[in-house]
């Protein structure tokens, strides 16, 4: 049987056994007999807007690759605060503990920017990795690196100001939807910077006022990319770096 009866041609054109098309670049990364392997336990899903994939210290069951869209992993405190600790889009993977083994995730993982993908369960991904080497050595790379990123949000979300923090968000966030208009409203940015909604307010209007992004309701528009990666701080440019070694950049 030839390569493209199973889904497995170039990059771009691999499917599940259903026919769905895969653009996750993990899924089209892997070599042809370690897709093969994986194939036929993943299951396609459309990722709706504010639906949780994963609520804190829940037993995972499932892994998510995301073709389109984005997904926030948030931090959730005891009295519901909530901030943002990193995204996933197209380049990644949520819900990666589970694939270690692990039984708990201390994050809340929300479909932030409506997409679709595919999901695979937990135990599945566990025993497919005995035998697809270079999945696990991508998967193990991936979670470094994401973890650095993660690092770096963190200490930009408690050293820069907000206006500068939205347009890092921004831009990270059009690197793996590869669109100008982001459907997102002030009230979800501030939970995701950890801040409140005049804050984001402000600082959207800001960025509105140099022509950097053009603010409806519910959808930011990014008008001047190459500015709006100027006014970012430093952050949004070691972040690139991490990407750049994920195949964002």
């Amino acid at each position: 049987m030839a390569l493209k009866d199973l889904g497995l041609v170039q990059a771009g054109e691999r499917t599940n056994i259903e026919g769905k098309a895969v653009t996750n670049r993990i899924l089209l990364s892997i070599p042809d007999d370690e897709y093969t392997a994986i194939r036929p336990h993943l299951e396609y899903l459309a990722l709706e807007r504010h639906n949780s994939l994963h609520e804190p210290n829940e037993t995972p069951r499932f892994v998510y690759f995301p073709n389109t869209g984005l997904l926030s992993l948030v931090v959730v405190t005891t009295d519901g605060r909530t901030v943002e600790a990193g995204i996933v889009g197209k380049e990644g993977i949520a819900g990666l503990t589970s694939a270690v083994g692990l039984t708990r995730n201390p994050l809340r993982e929300v479909v932030q920017i409506a997409g679709d993908g595919f999901k695979i369960g937990s135990v599945a991904l566990q025993n497919a990795l005995s035998s697809t080497q270079q999945l696990q050595t991508i998967l193990s790379r991936y979670a470094v690196l994401h973890g650095l990123q993660v690092s770096q949000t963190a200490a930009c979300n408690r050293l820069h100001g907000a206006a500068q923090r939205l347009a890092r968000w921004l831009l990270m966030t059009q690197d793996r939807v590869d669109a100008a208009i982001l459907e997102i409203t002030h009230d979800f940015l501030a939970t995701m910077l950890g801040t409140d909604r005049p804050t984001i307010t402000v600082a959207a209007s800001h960025l509105q006022s140099k022509q950097l992004i053009e603010y409806s309701r519910g959808a930011v528009k990014i008008l001047n990319r190459k500015k709006l990666e100027s006014f970012a701080c430093e952050c949004y440019g070691v972040v690139q770096q991490f990407n750049g070694e994920l195949g964002l950049k």
